[in-house]
This record gives structure tokens, sequence and C-alpha cells, in this order.
């Protein structure tokens, strides 16, 4: 689940134009934070889950979806 959401993160950051860190900016988080996201290297709480839907402008299920 952690690789799938990674792999959620960065595509759909990458398709809204937005560099890591301007998505950390948006987040109000560091950018290498971003980094550790799209690695798989943290886990991600719900409420998270939402801020970075939120930030990236989709919806948090797409984060979670398995379908490109």
């Amino acid at each position: 689940m952690r690789q799938l959401v990674a792999k959620n993160v960065k595509r759909c950051r990458t398709a809204a134009g937005l560099t890591q860190h301007e998505l950390a900016a948006r987040m109000g988080l560091d950018r290498a934070y971003v980094s550790g996201l799209e690695m798989g290297k943290r886990n991600r709480t719900v409420i998270m889950l939402w801020r970075i839907a939120e930030a990236i402008g989709v919806r948090p299920v797409d984060l979670l979806s398995e379908n490109d």
C-alpha cells in the first residue's frame, strides 16, 4: 500500500505540473518530506492523504487507486 500511494502521489503531482518543492510549499512541509512520500518511506495518515490530495487538486481516493 505504501508503494501504491507513493506512485500515485508522484503521478498526480507531475500531472498537475508541480515540482516536489511546489507541493511541499503548498502543504507547509519540507521538500525532503515529499521525496520520502514518493519513495514510499513514510507512512501517511488519513489526514495527511487528505492534505496531499487537496494540495495537488485530486480526490483522496485517487491516491489509493490501483488504476493509473
